[in-house]
């Protein structure tokens, strides 16, 4: 399965990234890479996460990783991540969905 992160998805990314950064870098680079590595065991598992609760669609799915959603798109040979989100936070499914 070949891995391709959305423009989107590492927008998101970059920006809890330095939102945590403000209060400890350190953290923030740990948490960079921890959810770069929980991302690349879709590639041997595509379907380890969970169905996404707004969509009803089997390919669209997502991992949990602390307070944050990771949702991707399941694709023959391709694993899309789309974005990430607050766990609190709504999920417009028109970002996601189109």
């Amino acid at each position: 399965m070949k891995l391709i992160w959305s423009p989107l998805a590492l927008d998101k990314a970059s920006e809890i990234a330095d939102y945590i950064s403000l209060d400890n870098p350190f953290a923030a680079k740990r948490w960079v890479n921890a959810i770069f590595k929980k991302v690349e065991q879709l590639i041997s598992a595509p379907e380890l996460g969970r169905m996404v609760p707004e969509i009803s669609d089997r390919n669209f799915r997502e991992i949990i990783y602390g307070n944050y959603r990771v949702i991707y798109r399941l694709e023959s040979t391709t694993i899309s991540i789309l974005t990430i989100r607050h766990g609190k936070q709504i999920l417009p499914t028109d970002e996601i969905k189109s």
